[in-house]
């Protein structure tokens, strides 16, 4: 796309967080942001991800500052975010009611889906994490929980010399030294399924180099 046949701008929106794109298993690239006029696949740049500090929780008001970018000759425009912080109780109670922000109606009964929390620093990541978020992947693939079980990275979870570290949610659960064939086992202990360990030999989880916090 050459020079000419852009227009860029910048933009402000406000609107729910709906989820982060991941790829590589622990990259945060992009975002989904549900507003009035509809919903946006942003682009993140290093700035957004480090104004972020952390997981957004799905349904969380949010304002995203960027750059639009317009190819001309296409009609196609593209949202890269620069900075992103919680909007202010005013500036939501400013915006149209539409039925693509309202929040989902509560279910308290309901349990909150599991979620592992993955260290994305790149300490953690030259410590073996990124093969690590691989076996994440691959394991649950295999054991069917892809649907069921979802990997989110975040920021800096300390004690990186002890990395690559995840957290088990909801059980709020900490390990460190993870290695990636640390894994299977891993999942087996808190998402067991009785026709996996049929067909699999006991595994001890707790063995040198893994540490339940």
């Amino acid at each position: 796309m050459g020079k000419k046949h852009k227009q860029i701008s910048t933009f402000t929106l406000i609107g729910r967080f709906l989820n982060f794109v991941i790829e590589d298993g622990y990259k945060i690239k992009r975002l989904w942001l549900a507003t009035a006029e509809g919903e946006y696949c942003i682009k993140l740049s290093k700035e957004a991800r480090a104004s972020v500090r952390g997981v957004l929780t799905p349904g969380e008001w949010i304002q995203v500052f960027g750059e639009q970018t317009l190819d001309r000759e296409t009609d196609e425009v593209k949202y890269k975010a620069y900075l992103i912080q919680p909007a202010s109780p005013a500036q939501i109670e400013s915006l149209p009611e539409n039925p693509q922000i309202q929040a989902p109606p509560a279910k308290s009964k309901d349990k909150p889906k599991a979620t592992i929390l993955v260290c994305q620093k790149s300490d953690c990541m030259k410590r073996g994490g990124k093969a690590m978020c691989q076996a994440l992947q691959d394991t649950l693939g295999d054991r069917g929980l892809e649907g069921q079980v979802a990997i989110k990275g975040t920021g800096c979870m300390k004690d990186c010399k002890a990395g690559p570290n995840l957290v088990v949610m909801p059980d709020k659960v900490r390990y460190s030294h993870v290695k990636a064939n640390d894994i299977p086992a891993l999942i087996d202990k808190h998402f067991p399924n009785p026709k996996n360990h049929l067909n699999r030999p006991s595994q001890s989880w707790f063995h040198s180099g893994v540490v339940k916090k």
